[in-house]
């Protein structure tokens, strides 16, 4: 690799050169749940921005070193790392929603639900059709989950100067890539969207590859991923851990547990075990995610985790939450909102009249409305108090 510069970081030089405290955000995949999430962050962008005594043009890019997610979740956390307001992914997002999720001719079907076509040109519009990820067309760092599905492997991609494949002296420099083209890649999920296909060096055929969704593969969740790319010394950023030196806050799209066998009827049909094996999949690995946050971590804030270990909020023998003030010698601070899609979990949340079959829905355009409802909800949950001395005026 050729010699590491501060000069390899643009523009973003002056930010990442100085030392101090690190904060990081994580944001979920679950297609058009995504707008829970952006509620969630329209909160956290208004508190921060009265606590920081910040102006209208403060963005969560000023406040986050490290935006990251997982295929909706890379939607928003490109918009968010190129100096969008929440307010605008919001809009993008319900535009995105109705043309994206318009279903394919009947014929077509066999293949994908939904054509790319309106996807595409909707993130080509949004980010620019020649933005790169390169540091100048940045607020903040980024990355964003795909799946390999030719080598079949997870590929997180960073913004990161420094990481190897971002080499400017390698023809297949992931910094090169189109920021739309890797977004699309992340959103590729299998039966609702065609593959994309890349071409990380265009004279050499073996750099082409086909991508799928992120969400296929154990980061949905990218929290405890991301900790591991910024603290690791093979990622080459090195960033400090402790309760005083990095922050994670985590948001998720809605988790809803779905009853599967019972003695009664212990067997199921093919298809039937297919779509239950890979949605138990997907949910433990997220729910690992989050626990690995939760134990290496200093967990401020979280809905509970099972009835075994609880929220993991440190607290002392009576019961009370350990103040901030008294350190525990974790490796962060990490902040976890997310919400139940079952009867009783949208109940607590004073959503008792939402039905759960039609929020939990990964393309459930018509109840745009009641996803941003389930998600001012779990907003209403935020307390900067939490953070301790990342907020600092």
């Amino acid at each position: 690799m050729t010699i590491r510069s501060w000069t390899d970081w643009g523009p973003l030089a002056a930010r990442y050169q100085k030392a101090g405290p690190r904060r990081i955000l994580a944001l979920d995949g679950g297609g058009i749940r995504g707008l829970m999430t952006l509620q969630v962050l329209d909160r956290l962008e208004q508190d921060l921005r009265a606590r920081l005594n910040a102006g209208p043009s403060f963005r969560l890019s000023d406040f986050f070193d490290l935006i990251g997610g997982t295929s909706t979740g890379a939607i928003i956390a490109a918009g968010l790392a190129r100096g969008m307001s929440t307010s605008e992914l919001i809009s993008f997002y319900r535009e995105f929603g109705r043309e994206a999720f318009t279903k394919r001719a009947l014929i077509l079907r066999w293949k994908s639900l939904y054509a790319n076509g309106p996807l595409q040109r909707k993130l080509q519009d949004t980010f620019g059709e020649k933005t790169t990820l390169e540091p100048q067309h940045l607020k903040s760092l980024l990355l964003a989950v795909t799946r390999n599905a030719t080598t079949d492997s997870a590929w997180p991609i960073s913004s990161n100067p420094w990481a190897k494949y971002n080499d400017r002296a390698r023809p297949d420099c992931n910094l090169l890539l189109p920021l739309w083209q890797i977004v699309r890649a992340s959103t590729a999920a299998p039966v609702y969207f065609q593959p994309e296909v890349i071409a990380l060096d265009a004279k050499d055929s073996n750099k082409t590859f086909v991508f799928v969704d992120g969400g296929t593969t154990a980061y949905n969740n990218p929290s405890f991923l991301m900790y591991r790319m910024v603290t690791e010394p093979a990622y080459r950023l090195g960033w400090p851990k402790g309760e005083q030196s990095m922050l994670i806050v985590s948001v998720g799209t809605g988790a809803r547990p779905k009853l599967g066998q019972t003695d009664e009827d212990p067997e199921q049909n093919v298809a039937a075990a297919a779509v239950q094996t890979l949605s138990a999949l997907m949910n433990q690995a997220a729910f690992d995610q989050d626990l690995s946050c939760r134990t290496i971590g200093r967990c401020v804030a979280g809905p509970i985790l099972d009835r075994e270990v609880g929220d993991l909020i440190p607290r002392d023998d009576s019961g009370q939450r350990v103040p901030l003030s008294t350190g525990l010698d974790r490796a962060f601070l990490y902040a976890r909102y997310d919400a139940e899609l079952t009867a009783g979990g949208l109940t607590a949340l004073g959503c008792s009249d939402l039905d759960p079959e039609c929020v939990s829905k990964l393309d459930s355009v018509d109840h745009m409305d009641d996803l941003e409802r389930v998600g001012q909800a779990v907003a209403n949950q935020i307390s900067l108090d939490d953070f301790g001395p990342f907020v600092s005026a």
